[in-house]
C-alpha cells in the first residue's frame, strides 16, 4: 500500500520534521563515547530516517533531507571539513538504496541498509584518498565494511519497523 504523496505545503513541512528529527538524532550521537577504536566508526542512527525517506517518500525528498542534514550537522558541529566526508558518503549510500529500492518488497526494506552502509564507507574513503592525495587510507576498508554491515543491520531494522508502524498508523 503506497502513501498518497504529500505537495505543496505539507510536504515542506514533512521534509523539514524529518530532517529535524535526522539532525537532531546525528547531534545526539555525537555526543556519544566512541564504541570502537577505530576512526569513523559509529552507528549512523539518522539514516533511520533517509532509509524511511527512500522507501515512503521517494528518493528526491530523500536527497533534500540527506543533503540538508549533512550540512547542517557540519555547520551545528563546527566540523566543515566533515561536510566533504558525509556528502560523499551519504550520496554514495543514497545512490545504492535509490538502486535497492526497485529490487527489494516492503518486507526487505532492512536489507538496504547495511549496503548503504557500506557504499557510505567506501565513499568516505574516497574522499579522504582524494584530500589526502594517498590510498593507503583503504588500509581501514576492511574495519570499516564489517562496521558497516553490523551497524547497517541494525538501523535497518529499525526503519523496517519504523516503516511497519507508521503504516498502521495511516490504516
Amino acid at each position: 500500500m503506497t502513501p498518497q504523496p504529500v505537495k505543496g505545503t505539507r510536504r515542506i513541512t514533512l521534509l523539514a520534521l524529518l530532517t529535524a528529527i535526522a539532525l537532531t538524532i546525528f547531534m545526539i550521537e555525537a555526543q556519544l563515547p566512541v564504541l570502537v577504536p577505530i576512526q569513523g566508526v559509529k552507528l549512523g542512527l539518522a539514516n533511520i530516517i533517509t532509509v524511511y525517506a527512500v522507501f515512503v517518500l521517494g528518493p528526491g525528498d530523500a536527497l533534500l533531507i540527506l543533503c540538508a542534514r549533512v550540512f547542517l550537522g557540519a555547520v551545528f558541529s563546527g566540523q566543515m571539513m566533515t561536510l566533504l566526508y558525509s556528502m560523499g558518503g551519504g550520496l554514495l549510500a543514497w545512490l545504492s538504496m535509490v538502486l535497492l529500492r526497485k529490487a527489494l518488497t516492503r518486507d526487505q526494506i532492512w536489507l538496504c541498509s547495511p549496503a548503504a552502509a557500506v557504499f557510505h564507507n567506501l565513499g568516505q574513503l574516497l574522499v579522504a584518498a582524494g584530500v589526502l592525495k594517498t590510498w593507503a587510507v583503504m588500509a581501514y576498508l576492511p574495519y570499516l565494511l564489517l562496521s558497516g554491515i553490523i551497524t547497517g543491520l541494525f538501523t535497518g531494522l529499525c526503519a523496517q519497523l519504523l516503516i511497519r508502524r507508521l503504516d498502521r498508523l495511516r490504516r
